[in-house]
């Protein structure tokens, strides 16, 4: 059984659109681990682009673990900034495994058939270092992208070819490995995601006593976090630059 872990960004969507015109094997169905907290541009993106790929022979299925990124117990999942007056540090990143990784595995041991499966990541050559092997054994990961020598850049190039959109970064709104352009962004969209950020930012706050959690690395309150850039404060602009970075999820 081979499937994709189709987390809708740059990379994921690349690897499902090669799969459904012939250019990579065909693949049996494309994992969406939907966390419920994505960017509404990747959900406005999703449903646009779902039907394409399931017209090509993808099928795409969409997984939700419903853990809260505060849990019964007081538990936070993302890696929150901390500070107690005193010191400071960062929480343990556990998002990925309870929001991507937990359900995408349960959904494929419900489906597999007690046959071995081949998973797709989409990482790429900029990414190399998120290259991990799997760790339940009817699982084994593969990097399409990385064999085929392709970077996030090549990967866009290939869809342009292809005549096919390029589809926006994939992460949840608040997720504290945002970038100051990302928070920018964000902010300036007027979608309700950056108020759907602040929400959280102050949910999580007292969560860990006797330390105070922000999403941002400031460690203030997100509304009061100047997400400006030097046009916005009146500097102006001599050259075009583009960021490559990744979330990580």
């Amino acid at each position: 059984m081979i499937a994709i872990s189709l987390g809708w960004g740059v990379q994921s969507f690349t690897l499902a659109a090669m799969s459904a015109l012939g250019e990579l094997p065909r693949v049996g169905v494309a994992i969406h681990a939907d966390t419920t907290h994505e960017a509404s541009g990747t959900y406005a993106f999703a449903a646009k682009w779902t039907p394409w790929l399931k017209e090509r022979g993808v099928r795409v299925v969409a997984v939700i673990n419903d853990r809260r990124y505060i849990d019964a117990w007081g538990t936070v999942s993302i890696p929150a900034f901390a500070v107690d007056g005193i010191s400071k540090g960062q929480l343990r990143r556990q998002c990925t495994g309870h929001w991507k990784i937990e359900p995408i595995r349960r959904w494929l041991q419900a489906n597999r058939n007690k046959q071995p499966v081949e998973l797709w990541l989409g990482v790429s050559t900029d990414e190399a270092l998120r290259m991990k092997p799997s760790r339940v054994k009817y699982i084994t990961h593969r990097s399409p992208l990385i064999e085929l020598g392709m970077s996030r850049h090549d990967c866009k190039l290939w869809l342009q070819a292809h005549s096919l959109e390029i589809p926006p970064k994939s992460a949840c709104v608040f997720c504290p490995f945002h970038d100051q352009a990302e928070w920018r962004e964000l902010k300036i969209s007027g979608n309700g995601d950056w108020e759907k950020a602040v929400a959280v930012d102050r949910a999580i706050r007292k969560a860990r006593p006797p330390y105070d959690l922000f999403v941002h690395p400031a460690r203030i309150p997100l509304e009061e976090v100047d997400v400006r850039n030097l046009e916005d404060r009146g500097q102006l602009r001599l050259w075009d630059e583009e960021c490559d970075g990744y979330c990580g999820l």
